[in-house]
Formats: C-alpha cells, sequence, structure tokens
C-alpha cells in the first residue's frame, strides 16, 4: 500500500505539468488581459503599456508560463491583480465560506441518497419507489438558480423564516455563539438547494447498486437462515452496496473548496466561487491559474484516496 501511494503521487507530478501547461495555454489564448478587462476610457495607450510592463503582461507567453510555474514550484501562487493580496491569502478568505455550505450539503445529500435508495430498491415499483423517482428526476432536471430564486421568493420574502441573502446579517457585529448562528441561519437555504441538486443522481446512484446485491445468493442465504430484515438489508447488502459508493466519495473533495458558482451569485454568498468568477471576466490571471491547478491537484489527490480506501474497503482488491 505504501509503495503504491507513493507511486501515485509521483505520476502526478507530470499530469499536473500537463495541467499546467493547458490551463495557461487556454488563458494566453483568451482576448485581452487585466488591462482592457477594466474598461476604463481614461486610459491612455502608453499607460496601459506602462501597466502591462509592470504586471510582466508584455512579456512571451512561453517566458510568462516558466516564470509563473517556478513560482508554483516554491508555492508562490503571486499576487491577485484584482485584491491587490496573494493568491493563497484571497484563496484562504473565501475558500471556507464555500466549504460551509458544501460540507453541509455533502453530508445531507449522502444521508437522504442512502436511505431513500435502500428503501426505493427493497419496495421495488411500488409508490413510495415512484415518488422516489419522480422526486429524483424533478431534483435532477431543474436548474439552481430557478430552484434558489423559489426558495428565496417563498421563504424569505413571503414566509419570512431566512433571510434573503448573504453570509451575516448587516449592521450586526456578532460574535462567539452568535456569529454563528447568524452563518447557519443564512447557509440554510443555499445549502437546501446544493442538496436537492446533488440528492437526485446519489439516490440513483445507490438504488441501482442496492438492486443488483439484494438478488445476490449471500443474501438469499441470509434470509433463509432467518436473520432479521433490517439485519439483511443494512448490514449485509448496504454493506456491500457502498463499496462502488467509495469512488464517488473521493470526488467529492474538489467539490467542497471549489463552490458553487451560480448558487453563490443568487444567494451573494461570499464563496471562492464567485472570486473565481469574477477573476475569469476580469482576466485576474494568478489567481485564475492558482485556483485551477488547486482544483486539479484536489481531483488527482481525491482520486488516490478513493482507489485507497476501496482497497481498504474490500479485501479482494490488490493495489498494484
Amino acid at each position: 500500500m505504501k509503495q503504491y501511494i507513493i507511486r501515485r503521487l509521483l505520476q502526478m507530478i507530470p499530469t499536473l505539468i500537463g495541467i499546467s501547461i493547458i490551463i495557461f495555454a487556454i488563458s494566453a489564448l483568451v482576448p485581452g488581459d487585466y488591462i482592457t478587462a477594466q474598461d476604463n476610457p481614461n486610459m491612455t495607450r502608453e499607460k496601459a503599456e506602462q501597466l502591462r510592463h509592470i504586471y510582466g503582461l508584455d512579456q512571451p507567453v512561453a517566458q510568462r508560463y516558466f516564470t509563473w510555474a517556478g513560482n508554483m514550484i516554491k508555492g508562490n501562487m503571486g499576487d491577485s491583480l484584482v485584491h491587490k493580496e496573494p493568491v493563497t491569502k484571497v484563496m484562504n478568505n473565501y475558500v471556507w465560506n464555500s466549504v460551509i455550505i458544501a460540507f453541509f450539503s455533502l453530508a445531507l445529500s449522502w444521508l437522504i441518497a442512502i436511505f431513500a435508495g435502500v428503501f426505493s430498491a427493497k419496495y421495488k415499483y411500488s409508490f413510495f419507489d415512484k415518488i422516489v423517482t419522480l422526486l429524483i428526476f424533478l431534483c435532477m432536471s431543474l436548474p439552481s438558480f430557478f430552484v434558489g430564486l423559489m426558495l428565496i421568493k417563498v421563504f424569505a420574502l413571503q414566509l419570512k423564516l431566512f433571510p434573503i441573502a448573504g453570509m451575516t446579517t448587516a449592521g450586526l457585529n456578532a460574535e462567539g455563539w452568535a456569529y454563528i448562528k447568524d452563518v447557519l441561519r443564512h447557509s440554510i437555504l443555499p445549502i437546501i438547494v446544493l442538496t436537492m441538486l446533488s440528492t437526485g443522481s446519489l439516490t440513483r446512484y445507490f438504488r441501482t447498486s442496492m438492486l443488483e446485491v439484494i438478488h445476490m445468493d449471500y443474501i438469499r442465504t441470509a434470509r433463509a437462515k432467518g436473520l432479521h430484515e433490517r439485519v439483511v438489508i443494512f448490514k449485509h447488502a448496504l454493506r456491500n452496496a457502498m463499496l462502488p459508493a467509495i469512488t464517488l466519495l473521493g470526488f467529492e473533495l474538489p467539490a467542497l473548496f471549489g463552490g458553487a458558482i451560480i448558487l453563490e451569485k443568487v444567494f451573494i454568498w461570499p464563496g471562492v466561487g464567485q472570486v473565481y468568477l469574477e477573476s475569469i471576466n476580469m482576466r485576474d490571471y494568478p489567481f485564475m491559474l492558482g485556483f485551477t491547478v488547486f482544483l486539479a491537484m484536489l481531483t488527482l489527490l481525491g482520486n488516490l484516496l478513493s482507489d485507497v480506501l476501496y482497497g481498504i474497503a474490500d479485501p479482494r482488491i490488490r493495489l498494484k
């Protein structure tokens, strides 16, 4: 196992190099730069050229790549052109806001999907199964901005149960538990929307996996021994049905830190998704490239984590 992990980590190096080349080449092909994106009518041509020289935007693409890649190897992602701060500091300021709603929605969606998928498979073609199937396709078909705006209209504007948008109440300046309660109250609607969007596909996955498992011979044997149906389903069937889902769990890692761009825009949530979208619009290359590489690293680590957990959970799997 140790040798396998070391070998996979070494294999990530050329993969990351390839990813860095591709994303840098794509960013270089995008028309315009940070100077033109500001759309300042008072900007003279001489001033624009001077700023490009200061930011290093007038250098050849290859030279800019090697300069940026060399700094990345040293752990220096550069300074954000928009925020005038180091990229790592900007990420640290906003990424944890995105983690709040992503973590709770991840936990809720997996919990709901497991129970809904198990009972939907156990009572296949029943009324409950049909209702679950209907809700699944409903959650998968509705766009996030539509669901978010509907929840805001009903629960925030009409019923006034939750705040309309934002992360904290303006002018409250709460601290300690009062601050935590205020943030959680503002995060309920975004969490509900994210949970709805991700629960549908997960439930279908668990339902399909459970349908394959509950018809296997060892499940029939467990029932023939007189075991309680709850023990058969949750101890024997679900345990094996969860094995393929481990691969999905690893890919949730970049989703935790990636932010939900559209959802954060709807609820005016100060997450990293909005900052990432702003960096693309404003051609903030240091942040855009640095955060993209960060997500690529999380994706590769999540893939490795899935393989390792699968090998641990299933002794039949040998990591070679």
